[in-house]
């Protein structure tokens, strides 16, 4: 306990956070206050996923800032399921692409009616963009060929699947949905049970594993927005932005102009105090290292600005966090 202490009172300082900053007034107070933080548990996503790997490298990053504290990682069904388990106080932050969080906040879509204010961006770690993956051969060229196809939105419950739907139900098409994981996904594509499947890719298009894996067996293809399709996604669903998938990512494929989302790990301001949120946030950024190791095009991601251009969005960064990044040159 007393190295715990030390080291978030270290944290404290880089902060230049005093304990009545934080609204206490003993060192015994502050001792019983951080107690409950021994243990950070970050919800990641799907282990079949190339963001799970990522995640584990997240861990290491925090865990070397944070030495005496026990960062545990779980696997969930990434941002709408993280969410959901914030508000149930069963893990302290996770992985929240940015539309998700904004209905979150917002309360709207998964979260009518339950509205999550308190959601906070601690870093954002990579723009990533929404792939809408097909069978070369299922005879889909746009995406209104999807409608009445069983096509599977993304992982069930993340914030690929609210997205899609969100997306489609902007542009009056209505696919056969056949929801599951990413492994249901994969085999239903081999199988020729599916057309194909939505998910986010590595950084502005790439390649992830599942695609990998795919087209060892499967001829696949991207498929994107048409200029139409754009003028009202973008103007009907907040927190997106756009990108253009390069020709030949997948040999032989043309460009395909595709959502783009910023990923973050966030969390609810009544879970996480501001010295342990800056330095989760000094964390990842100083051992970003070990992201790029995974992801090596984050070397060119730049962390500061992607995570406050997230309150140009619509969103908050953690006061703590935030006192972090605006520190960063």
């Amino acid at each position: 306990m007393a190295k715990f202490v030390r080291a978030l009172m270290g944290a404290l300082a880089l902060a230049g956070l005093g304990m009545t900053g934080l609204g206490m007034t003993s060192v015994g107070m502050s001792a019983t206050a951080w107690a409950q933080k021994e243990t950070l548990t970050m919800g990641s996503t799907n282990a079949a996923s190339s963001n799970y790997a990522l995640a584990v490298a997240m861990t290491k990053a925090i865990k070397k800032e944070l030495p005496n504290v026990n960062v545990s990682m779980i696997e969930t069904g990434a941002s709408v399921d993280n969410i959901r388990r914030m508000t149930k106080g069963e893990i302290d932050f996770g992985l929240v692409m940015v539309d998700t969080s904004i209905q979150a906040v917002d309360g709207t879509g998964a979260f009518k009616g339950k509205a999550v204010p308190d959601l906070a961006v601690l870093y954002a770690y990579d723009a990533t963009a929404l792939q809408f993956a097909v069978r070369a051969d299922a005879g889909i060229n746009d995406l209104k060929d999807l409608q009445g196809k069983k096509f599977n939105a993304g992982i069930r419950g993340s914030g690929a699947e609210v997205l899609t739907r969100q997306i489609f139900a902007a542009l009056g098409i209505e696919p056969n949905w056949v929801s599951g994981s990413i492994q249901d996904s994969v085999e239903g594509v081999q199988n020729r049970q599916l057309v194909g499947y939505a998910k986010y890719g590595v950084g502005s298009g790439g390649l992830d594993a599942t695609m990998r894996e795919l087209l060892t067996s499967t001829p696949m293809k991207f498929i994107g927005l048409t200029e139409e399709q754009h003028k009202i996604v973008a103007a009907k669903v907040k927190g997106v932005d756009f990108t253009t998938i390069p020709a030949d990512t997948i040999p032989g494929q043309p460009a395909a102009l595709s959502p783009m989302v910023y990923g973050t790990y966030s969390t609810r301001t009544s879970l996480m105090d501001d010295a342990t949120a800056y330095a989760v946030a000094k964390a990842i950024y100083e051992n970003r290292q070990f992201l790029v190791d995974v992801f090596p095009h984050l070397a060119h991601f730049d962390f500061k600005n992607a995570t406050l251009k997230t309150e140009a969005l619509g969103l908050h960064v953690h006061p703590g966090a935030k006192k972090f990044w605006e520190t960063v040159k």
